[in-house]
């Protein structure tokens, strides 16, 4: 095993915990995003209930926590599984962040900031396909679902990502899961919609 895993997943995960979303609220004067909106801790949320900038800020923040760690982890060991430990370590760390109590968010901007770093070209076209949903149906929430499943079959386009499609599926499957109230809000119709009422 390699030295350096032991030190980075680590680290990694608890980049992934800082909750970027209720420290920006709180130096822009907002609410908690945990009590208002749909109680959510991501950018979606801060930006409709602290306003755009604070919004923008958190995604930021949170491609950041991605994108740091599987930065650093490529500039010391390359190897995929390694690379992956790590990517994976912070956006669980989001997911399940032990500075709130295991309770976080839905790590799309976490998982974007990582997968970026890792394999920009399939995370691009995941991204595209992320912009169309939007734009098409003005649901970010379904949106992040469907630019999450597509990302393991963009990952298999490639030789050089190939090795990384364990790592979409996993994510894939957790950002799906975490969007189950939405699921739910979208069957009944009660999803909120951009531009449309809070």
């Amino acid at each position: 095993m390699n030295p350096y895993f032991w030190i980075l997943v680590p680290l990694a995960y608890l980049l992934g915990s800082v909750p970027m979303g209720i420290l920006v609220s709180k130096a822009f004067g907002g609410v908690d995003p945990r009590t208002s909106g749909s109680r959510n801790i991501g950018a979606t949320n801060v930006g409709r209930t602290s306003g755009k900038a604070a919004g923008v800020l958190t995604l930021i923040g949170d491609l950041l926590k991605g994108a740091v760690p599987v930065f650093a982890a490529f500039g010391l060991y390359t190897e995929p599984p390694f690379v992956a430990a790590v990517g994976l370590s912070a956006f669980m760390g989001h997911l399940w962040p032990v500075f709130l109590g295991f309770r976080g968010g839905k790590g799309v901007a976490t998982a974007l900031g990582a997968m970026i770093v890792i394999a920009p070209v399939s995370t691009l076209l995941s991204a595209l396909v992320f912009l169309a949903a939007v734009l098409f149906k003005r649901y970010v929430s379904l949106g992040s679902m469907v630019a999450a499943a597509m990302l393991p079959v963009f990952l298999s386009f490639f030789p050089a990502s190939r090795p990384y499609m364990p790592m979409g599926v996993i994510i894939a499957l957790l950002i799906i899961i975490k969007h189950k109230d939405n699921i739910k809000r979208l069957v009944e119709g009660k999803e909120n919609k951009i531009g449309g009422k809070k």
